[in-house]
């Protein structure tokens, strides 16, 4: 999902795909602790992701 993508979210969906990314990023997560994951990178994919979804929806609730 590209920043253009991420802009063109209500704050609705971008709070719904926020939550879904977050459970992610925590199975993700406990998957490694386990056992090694087959492609780590998706951890931090995740987390840029999250940080990308946040950043978005703040603006959107100042702009508001």
């Amino acid at each position: 999902m590209t920043n253009s993508d991420i802009r063109a979210l209500s704050i609705e969906e971008l709070e719904e795909k926020l939550r879904g990314e977050t459970d992610g990023l925590g199975k993700l997560k406990f998957a490694q602790a386990i056992s090694p994951i087959e492609n780590p990178m998706k951890i931090r994919d995740s987390r840029r992701m999250i940080a990308r979804l946040k950043t978005e929806l703040r603006a959107k609730q100042l702009a508001k």
